[in-house]
């Protein structure tokens, strides 16, 4: 890359790199607490997740060989300043086996909560459209291993993280809109529900904005490796992103101790006593006061519980939507046969 110097070939490289490490770490400790606190999840739920801490283990020993390569194998030679490493090709594919998971999994949910298959289907659509991207992109940077022409392939890149983006974005107004439209005025409902919301900000628009700094940079930056400060973090930014989510559900039903979750939120510590909440809500009164009574209650069952538990005094309808609200989002794990998938036997 003449004129441009090493520095900006190799510097924003191996941040990316940095950065990818890093969020491997943070991700091993979301898998284990996972695996430590939601025992009772179904079975395939826990295999997604090890299917995942697999593509991550691979992506991140390859984008650490791919810079081996260059700084070390190749070190002061013309090839190293001039072809791509040969593991670069992986980091597209990998990516893509990793991210479209993900938001189809959010998809299932987002149909979970709306009811819509409409939403569902065009984030499945985008899904599909970076998963064929990267494989485009991969595919591309095998053939085209030159610095100098990876503009070429501009196309791929474009509709790989384009797509990616667009699909985060559309999950995360879905599901903001979804849960918006389930207030009650109740301030512990509502409490809920902004809860909720945030995460699903949190850990939608990261995803997102990443996604769009990616392309942007790639387009603008022209002859730079800038993008990949972004684009070597991706995927990791998706694992933990649902990690801390399914991590999450603890902090959602529980009143007790809180301790902080990696990356993201709150979770119930598993080692210390919590507390069940019984909300009866009186459909004769004219107020919107709730009396609440605690109930100690050992966190393994709080875990596997559907969350807060609710007994109406008469009115069927009466403080339903805290039930809803959080059955739906504890469904991903607890009731599988529910929404077409299979229960652990």
């Amino acid at each position: 890359m003449a004129g441009d110097g090493v520095e900006l070939l190799f510097g924003p490289m191996l941040i990316g790199v940095f950065l990818n490490t890093t969020l491997y770490g943070a991700m091993v400790v979301q898998t284990f607490v996972y695996f430590q606190t939601y025992k009772n999840d179904s079975w395939w739920i826990k295999m997604f997740v090890l299917y995942l801490l697999f593509c991550e283990t691979l992506n991140t020993g390859f984008d650490i060989g791919m810079m081996y390569e260059p700084l070390i194998i190749r070190y002061a030679t013309l090839r190293a300043t001039t072809i791509a490493p040969i593991m670069l090709s992986a980091d597209p594919l990998l990516t893509v086996l990793i991210s479209s998971p993900v938001q189809a999994f959010i998809a299932w949910r987002v149909r979970v909560m709306s009811g819509s298959r409409l939403i569902p289907s065009i984030v499945c659509f985008f899904a599909f459209t970076a998963f064929v991207g990267g494989i485009a992109t991969t595919v591309s940077v095998t053939i085209i291993n030159e610095y100098a022409r990876f503009h070429q392939f501009n196309g791929a890149v474009i509709t790989w993280l384009a797509s990616s983006a667009a699909g985060d974005i559309v999950i995360t107004i879905s599901l903001v809109l979804s849960l918006w439209r389930q207030r009650t005025g109740f301030a512990v409902t509502d409490d809920l529900i902004n809860r909720l919301i945030r995460l699903t900000v949190q850990t939608g628009l990261i995803t997102a904005l990443s996604a769009t700094a990616d392309v942007t940079i790639f387009l603008i930056a022209k002859n730079t490796t800038l993008n990949y400060i972004w684009d070597f973090a991706l995927s990791k930014l998706y694992s933990n992103s649902l990690l801390s989510t399914l991590n999450a559900r603890g902090g959602w039903k529980a009143t007790g101790p809180l301790q902080e979750n990696v990356l993201f939120g709150h979770t119930s510590s598993s080692d210390s006593t919590t507390f069940q909440t019984d909300m009866f809500i009186n459909p004769h009164t004219h107020t919107d006061t709730l009396s609440i009574e605690l109930q100690p209650q050992r966190a393994s069952n709080a875990v596997s519980s559907k969350g807060p538990r609710i007994r109406e005094l008469g009115d069927e309808e009466s403080g339903i939507s805290i039930r809803k609200v959080v059955e739906q989002f504890d469904d991903i794990a607890t009731s599988p046969k529910t929404h077409g998938f299979p229960s652990e036997t």
